[in-house]
């Protein structure tokens, strides 16, 4: 019988605190393996693909957790983590830009990791549709909550996490304006903090790959506010 217990991989040179977090993470009802390295990571990853999402540590000797990331990314949409060394800013919206889902400041508390990372794993699951027409379509997208899915005139359209459900609130509640608050809380499930530039990330990679599909213009910028995804079609 197959496991349905999520299955966790922590990326971090510093073994000790993997004991550390390996034990609690089971205590929470986890699953959980550690990988010491950027290329013992991405072996792990390689042979067994049940891991259901990934905390990766940025500053680690050789292969960092970018560099990990850099090659992950492309093949894989598996949520992840970000462990960070407390005001390395530039460190976390490289990340973010890469495809990282969120970020924690080290030294982590367990208790918000595990926060965390049920928040991610949350919003990587696909939505039960209970009424029909539940898809959202709108510019020539359509998303499909469902099967966690999004095409753009017909071609598939490969998004985060993040960004899908960036996308289906905006979608949601298109011609509204949202606070980066609101959609903190409601795309990452944690609260907006200070200097906190997750959400804007999200939103300016969700334009790239709307562009690159031709769709261009359609989620406005509210200055001091939020963001708001626009009605009126394009010309």
């Amino acid at each position: 019988m197959e496991n349905k217990t999520p299955k966790i991989l922590l990326v971090d040179d510093d073994k000790e605190l993997c004991h550390l977090l390996t034990e609690y993470l089971t205590g929470e009802g986890y699953r959980a393996d550690s990988a010491n390295s950027g290329e013992e990571a991405l072996a792990a990853l390689k042979a067994d693909s049940s891991f259901a999402a990934l905390v990766l540590d940025i500053m680690m000797p050789g292969m960092s957790g970018l560099d990990v990331l850099r090659q992950l990314r492309p093949q894989s949409d598996i949520p992840i983590i970000m462990l960070t060394g407390r005001g390395d800013d530039i460190d976390r919206i490289l990340g973010l830009e890469m495809g990282a889902d969120d970020y924690l400041g080290k030294p982590c508390n367990p208790r918000e990791l595990a926060a965390r990372i049920r928040a991610v794993l949350r919003r990587s699951q696909p939505q039960a549709q209970n009424t029909p027409g539940a898809g959202l379509s709108l510019h020539g997208i359509e998303l499909n909550p469902g099967t966690f899915s999004v095409t753009v005139n017909q071609q598939p359209l490969k998004l985060t996490s993040a960004e899908f459900n960036t996308l289906q609130l905006l979608m949601q509640q298109a011609g509204q304006t949202l606070s980066k608050q609101e959609l903190t809380e409601k795309v990452l499930h944690r609260k907006l903090e200070a200097y906190d530039r997750s959400i804007d990330v999200h939103i300016s990679r969700l334009r790239q790959k709307l562009s690159s599909a031709n769709i261009e213009d359609t989620i406005k910028s509210i200055r001091g506010i939020g963001y708001q995804m626009i009605i009126e079609e394009r010309q």
